[in-house]
């Protein structure tokens, strides 16, 4: 313990452990530690015992819920885009050789009371319910403007700059309906509001293209999800550390961080020892005084007897309900996988209902929407986390703090924090080497 290191990470949840083994491969000497005794910590998949404990104060599960290591529940589900950048993390550095993937079956959107495929191209767009005939037509020219754009090519513009025009105006000029606007920009380009409406058009482009990319890749849903759950990644990244030479340590907290005269970081003190390092990474949890809320996500966990109703009889979906079809400020969020994924027993089905907290009435409330579309729940664990972010950059005192994971069922908010911690760590942006998926 009583070493000089490059970084020192704290923490083992998946921001912390991309870092980590990307910084490993970078030739940086790391240690990372975690107060827990498992891998993941906000991000870890648990057994049904795990659950209980943390949710039921130690209660013991049902018999009837089935054996115990049947279960790998994660406390925070996400599902990747099947081109997206968690991918290009995971193919870059390697890690696939650690994971084995599943497609998840749909990707689906809460529109006008009822749940509809989200239509990922010009042919699925004529044969969607979410549109009448002629709001078809335009989505359709819509969709092969984004797929045909080039932004060296002025004659694939339509005289749209997609640098410039905004989003709303882009919409404007294709005459697409509201309806059909929130449909592309909450369940395709996955904006968290519409605040995406008066910002350049070319991210939401990019990522409608991204979303109709990750479709073609493996037909029905852009995502994809691990065997086991989503516990397996950070301990995927972190054995990659290992092979690079970081150092793990688990059940070992950071007591206090030491700082020299100018108020960098030094080091950090525990029951084992002090160990030297002029960068930190960590969670919030491991910073509280560096980190200020900016709001609270709720989640249920709800174990399931069946499918999902309403969406044929698939294994795994992602369902967004978009803000203004039930009058919120955030979309509700439904994540659902089964026991095809390894992650529950046979005809069991594992329902993840999340989004971000808007009023003072109890947690459940605001979820209700989506809990409704579960149809009979058989177990339901509530839970509600604070939204934190870091009050500095981390530049002056080289302490780098991740955000806390937000509502969203996909990873693309997790990959844009790993960016950006990347580039005030290095002073560098972070530039993965294009490898094809082996997933």
């Amino acid at each position: 313990m009583d070493e000089e290191y490059d970084v020192i990470v704290l923490g083992t949840g998946l921001t912390e452990c991309i870092l980590s083994g990307l910084l490993s491969v970078d030739g940086k000497k790391v240690l990372h530690l975690d107060r827990n005794s498992y891998y993941g910590a906000e991000s870890a998949s648990l057994n049904l015992t795990q659950v209980y404990e943390r949710f039921r104060n130690g209660q013991t599960p049902p018999e009837g819920l089935g054996r115990d290591r049947d279960w790998n529940i994660d406390l925070i589900p996400k599902f990747m885009m099947a081109n997206g950048e968690i991918v290009k993390f995971l193919t870059h550095t390697d890690v696939t050789r650690y994971l084995e993937f599943k497609q998840i079956a749909g990707s689906f959107v809460y529109s006008n009371k009822r749940i509809s495929k989200v239509p990922a191209n010009e042919l699925e767009a004529l044969s969607s319910p979410l549109m009448g005939i002629f709001e078809k037509r335009r989505m359709k020219k819509f969709l092969e403007w984004v797929q045909k754009y080039n932004v060296a090519d002025p004659s694939t513009h339509q005289g749209i700059d997609i640098n410039r025009v905004s989003m709303r105006d882009a919409f404007k000029s294709f005459g697409l309906s509201e309806s059909t606007q929130e449909f592309i920009g909450h369940a395709m380009a996955l904006h968290l509001d519409d605040g995406y409406l008066d910002q350049t058009a070319r991210d939401t482009v990019e990522k409608v293209r991204l979303y109709a990319g990750s479709v073609l890749r493996y037909g029905k849903s852009p995502y994809i999800y691990p065997l086991y759950g989503l516990g397996d990644l950070p301990q995927a990244f972190a054995r990659l550390s290992a092979v690079y030479g970081g150092t793990y340590m688990l059940n070992t907290d950071a007591q206090e961080f030491l700082y020299d005269d100018q108020g960098k970081i030094v080091g950090i003190k525990t029951a084992e020892g002090t160990a030297r390092a002029k960068q930190v990474i960590c969670d919030p949890s491991y910073a509280p005084a560096k980190v200020k809320k900016v709001g609270s996500v709720v989640r249920a966990i709800c174990l399931l007897d069946h499918p999902i109703p309403n969406i044929g009889d698939i294994d795994s979906v992602q369902i967004v309900i978009p803000q203004k079809q039930i009058g919120r400020q955030h979309d509700v969020y439904i994540a659902c996988v089964s026991a095809d994924h390894m992650v529950c027993p046979k005809d069991s089905y594992l329902a993840i209902v999340s989004t971000i907290v808007e009023t003072d009435k109890p947690a459940e409330m605001e979820i209700i929407e989506g809990l409704k579309l579960l149809g009979p729940i058989k177990e339901k664990f509530v839970s509600v986390s604070p939204l934190e972010v870091p009050i500095e950059d981390g530049t002056n005192d080289q302490v780098f703090i991740s955000r806390s994971y937000d509502a969203t069922s996909h990873f693309e908010t997790v990959c844009d924090d790993v960016h950006d911690l990347w580039k005030r760590i290095t002073g560098e942006p972070l530039v993965l080497k294009k490898k094809d998926p082996q997933v």
